[in-house]
């Protein structure tokens, strides 16, 4: 992706052009960006909290109450184009289709698996003679018709339909992550399209001003007032913009591409030109963020749906001990004696059980595999958990040094720049200064400029981060 994928342009900003500021406001420039990359960009997380133990796991996890309502969803979001692709990427994006599909293929298990076994009918001969066939000559001889039907154990078609319903659930929050993925997925590569764009803007109009420094020093060589290095050092520099105009091009489309895809659209579809504007400030203290994402982001809540669904699938294998029951009603008709004697019919009513004695061999492994289900369920769930607590916290920390970042450029180093540019310019008329310093120091400004811009979709893309994380609907 370049350097213009993230934060780490601002790694690379103050050199990208070879310019070096001179001079004493050029040198506090120098300071203060470097200093602004240390604070923006090379912060750490800090430790996340201590993990609880397995046992205690749901219920801890169950123990926290919401105590923050994210502001960030697509209503929110101040683009109108964003939230105009939000929608068609929640309405056309195959993941989301596949996703809701599931959940409904998921819901129509949940009644077939607490319902009775199909019940069997029975029609045949009972006791009918060999040597005449006849339904007459033997008092036992009958015709039957019976019904059958299987009825488990108590308490294991409860436990094998609440299976079906955690799974069912799980389903479904799972396919509320899928519209969060891809909300986030959408809203990064829209940032990430709007920083090229934007970084394109800016590296055409700097190039505009260089070119016409250019015109200057040329007619000041023209003259004899300067000299052909300045010339030299100019040309460089422009040849060096339109390289980096020519990366700038190559990663359009591809951002181009990501947004199509996440859309639903062909690859080569056209996407709007997109704006890069600053989300609105948020409350983003940790502690209540990280409960936010324990009472709502769906994963979590999904995982804790596979526990449950786990803990059952033990209670219905450790039932398995115990025997289902047959209950079977048969009713057998009689013809009447050779001699018109009349035979009554007759009934049959049984009850008939499994025997489970292959325990060591059957049912105790199957018993010790749901219990194993059970741990790796609990043990994924508390690893997400401390992955969720990890990336929040890293997430809130790109928030607050982009913004921050964003206001120093804003309000000191980009004002402060553009003066000691105007002042060079001043003073390279009158032949106070070399024209190597108005070089770099018009460099600086345009490396500061996409620093800015740079800050800005790292702080979007920070928030779509913690909307994910969080769990806020982006509907």
């Amino acid at each position: 992706m370049g350097i213009w994928s993230g934060v780490r342009v601002d790694h690379r900003s103050c050199g990208r052009y070879g310019a070096k500021p001179s001079g004493s406001a050029a040198r506090a420039l120098r300071a203060t960006v470097a200093a602004l990359a240390c604070l923006g960009y090379g912060a750490q997380a800090a430790e996340v909290a201590a993990p609880a133990t397995t046992g205690s796991l749901l219920q801890s996890a169950r123990e926290h109450k919401p105590v923050y309502a994210p502001a960030a969803n697509a209503a929110s979001l101040p683009d109108p184009a964003l939230r105009s692709l939000l929608a068609e990427a929640l309405q056309n994006n195959p993941d989301i289709r596949a996703s809701r599909k599931e959940q409904e293929a998921a819901a129509q298990r949940v009644s077939p698996a607490g319902a009775l076994d199909d019940p069997m009918l029975e029609m045949g001969v009972q006791n009918l003679p060999t040597n005449s066939f006849s339904f007459s000559r033997e008092d036992m001889t009958a015709k039957m018709l019976g019904l059958s039907q299987r009825l488990p154990f108590p308490g294991k078609r409860g436990l094998r339909r609440e299976v079906a319903e955690r799974d069912a659930e799980s389903i479904g929050y799972a396919y509320q992550e899928t519209l969060n993925r891809v909300a986030r997925e959408l809203r990064v590569a829209y940032y990430d399209l709007a920083l090229v764009v934007e970084s394109t803007r800016l590296v055409e109009q700097n190039r505009t001003l260089l070119q016409q420094l250019l015109k200057i020093a040329e007619q000041r060589y023209t003259v004899g007032r300067g000299d052909q290095v300045d010339v030299l050092r100019a040309q460089t520099q422009l040849a060096k913009m339109t390289e980096e105009l020519i990366k700038l091009g190559r990663e359009r489309p591809m951002f181009e591409a990501e947004i199509n895809r996440v859309l639903g659209r062909p690859a080569t579809a056209v996407v709007p030109a997109p704006s890069l504007t600053q989300s609105p400030e948020r409350s983003l203290a940790y502690a209540p963020l990280y409960d936010k994402a324990l009472e709502t982001r769906p994963q979590l809540l999904a995982l804790q749906n596979l526990v449950t669904k786990n803990e059952r699938a033990v209670e219905l294998a450790v039932k398995d001990r115990y025997p289902d029951f047959d209950v079977r009603f048969s009713y057998g008709q009689r013809d009447n004696m050779p001699d018109g004697t009349r035979r009554s019919d007759m009934v049959n009513f049984t009850v008939a059980m499994n025997l489970p004695v292959w325990r060591q061999t059957k049912i105790e492994p199957r018993i010790a595999e749901a219990q194993a289900m059970r741990d790796q369920a609990m043990a994924i769930y508390e690893a997400q958990r401390n992955e969720t607590a990890m990336k929040l916290r890293q997430q809130i920390v790109s928030v607050e040094q982009n913004a921050r970042a964003v206001q120093l450029y804003r309000t000191e180093i980009l004002p402060q720049s553009r003066l000691t540019v105007e002042a060079a310019i001043s003073a390279y008329q009158v032949n106070r200064v070399e024209f190597a310093p108005l070089l770099d120091n018009q460099m600086a400004i345009l490396n500061f400029e996409l620093g800015r811009v740079a800050a800005i979709a790292s702080y979007n893309k920070a928030l779509a981060e913690i909307d994910l994380l969080i769990g806020a609907s982006p509907l």
